[in-house]
């Protein structure tokens, strides 16, 4: 007698999507996750700064110059008796805002120029390419202070130094993954059935090569906080007396040995926020990547 056993439907697994996926990666990674977390800190603590902040960052008070760390001041006062904490958190604002928008004028100059350089190819490649390897061959620092320097000094225009600065590593990058995009097989099927060229470009390659923008973006950002703070310790970004991390290093160069704690404070806040970019880079990086497991 043969049994005849009932067939087993087989339940169809559920495909995990890409930000599903990504973000399980990330949690993995206690660093980045670490990083994560000081970042959102730091957004916060910018975008409430009013809130935050014990006292007028630009209040002074002669009877307080050059105060040690106190319960009332917790960060001590700087040469004029303004609060060091009160100038750290809203340097936060400076600082962040000029790493976000000048990353977001380099994507936005660089992404679509790199695009047409990697799909166009022929001599408006040439010509792009040519362009950014001229402007890359100028330091970064340096590029950045002659254009912050023509412009005119103040917190906008070394938004627009940095900006346009970083543009060339968006423009590449941007170029290399678009010219490894524009061979794979889904985009030879979509040429196949008649899309036109700009179609391609922005709906089949563009959203298939913005893991790795999203990286260098948030990698960028963190160079873009040393390059404000470098651009204000000169002179040349955030102008006295609105607070500044490089601003505040500035001037507490003069006072480093009668008191420190002016120069140790931003240091550290930007040493912190740094940091964090970076190795929220470095995760991003990691759970992005498609071969990873």
């Amino acid at each position: 007698m043969t049994v005849v056993l009932p067939a087993i439907a087989e339940t169809p697994q559920r495909e995990e999507r890409p930000a599903a996926r990504a973000w399980r990666r990330l949690k993995h990674r206690k660093g980045a996750m670490v990083a994560l977390v000081v970042v959102v800190l730091f957004v916060a603590i910018a975008l409430f700064a009013p809130l935050i902040a014990p006292f007028n960052p630009t209040a002074t008070s002669f009877a307080t110059v050059r105060k040690a760390p106190t319960w009332i001041h917790w960060f001590g006062t700087d040469e004029v008796g303004r609060d060091v904490l009160s100038r750290v958190i809203w340097g936060a604002r400076a600082s962040l805002s000029a790493g976000l928008v000048s990353v977001g004028i380099a994507l936005g100059a660089g992404v679509p120029l790199g695009l047409l350089a990697g799909y166009a190819g022929g001599w408006i490649d040439a010509v792009l390419s040519r362009i950014v390897d001229a402007m890359l061959a100028i330091p970064f620092l340096i590029l950045a202070i002659a254009l912050a320097a023509f412009l005119g000094p103040s917190l906008g225009n070394a938004m627009i130094a940095i900006g346009v600065t970083s543009t060339p590593v968006f423009v590449r990058l941007t170029r290399g993954q678009t010219m490894q995009a524009k061979v794979e097989d889904y985009v030879e099927a979509a040429r196949a059935v008649g899309n036109p060229h700009w179609r391609i470009a922005l709906v089949h390659v563009l959203p298939n090569i913005v893991p790795p923008l999203l990286i260098q973006a948030s990698l960028a950002i963190a160079g873009a906080i040393i390059a404000e703070a470098a651009l204000s310790f000169l002179g040349l970004g955030q102008q006295p007396p609105a607070p500044s991390w490089g601003s505040m290093l500035n001037t507490a160069q003069r006072f480093i040995a009668q008191a420190p704690w002016m120069a140790v404070w931003p240091g550290v806040a930007i040493f912190v926020a740094v940091l964090s970019f970076n190795l929220l880079g470095d995760g991003l990086r990691d759970a992005l990547d498609p071969r990873h497991k």
